[in-house]
């Protein structure tokens, strides 16, 4: 891939909301850790700022929205396809565009599935402050075998897991790291101490 492929490709990863380490955008994008670094810096010199999460969970992300070229299959593509397939019938066509509705369809669930309401992104944006500036969080959460329980956690990385935003987390009452839905934090607080 080029240059700009390349950092088009990182950007539209990044702006999924999900932290990505120069380690797994150097494996995707098939170029050196030294050039993930380069691509940030031109990112950065264009007026796109992206985070960056030190230490052993560390990593990139992307917490303002960037509106850019969408590089998937649409439903005038579909569309497009469709009438061409009504005139020539051809079944290697027809397994083609079975391919095709499924990446188009997988994007569509999965652009659904990134969509925070108001109050997740509220919660997002505390848990990416936390594990950017190091600070404990205290958290209201439902659990589904104990009910609602008070914590405090140390957040190290949110992640899409099924169809909603997780924090993998060090849990301070169950002394383990532990994953909790955005979905079932019932309050959250950033606390003033730090881990």
């Amino acid at each position: 891939m080029t240059k700009i492929s390349n950092v088009m490709t990182m950007l539209s990863l990044l702006s999924t909301g999900r932290k990505y380490t120069t380690e797994e955008l150097s494996d995707i994008l098939e170029v050196t850790p030294r050039m993930i670094r380069s691509y940030k810096e031109e990112l950065e010199h264009a007026g796109i700022f992206i985070n960056t999460i030190m230490g052993p969970y560390g990593g990139y992300v992307l917490n303002n929205s960037i509106k850019f070229p969408e590089r998937r299959f649409s439903k005038k593509d579909i569309e497009l396809l469709e009438k061409y397939l009504e005139k020539n019938n051809d079944p290697n066509l027809k397994e083609l565009k079975d391919k095709i509705m499924g990446v188009y369809i997988s994007n569509k669930v999965r652009k659904e599935s990134l969509k925070l309401n108001e109050e997740e992104t509220k919660k997002y944006n505390i848990l990416t402050r936390a594990m950017k500036e190091k600070r404990k969080v205290a958290i209201c959460y439902d659990s589904l075998n104990k009910g609602e329980t008070e914590r405090v956690i140390e957040p190290a990385e949110l992640f899409l897991f099924q169809k909603g935003w997780c924090c993998a987390a060090f849990c301070e009452l169950r002394k383990d790291f532990r994953h909790f839905e955005l979905a079932r934090m019932k309050k959250i607080e950033l606390l003033d101490e730090f881990f």
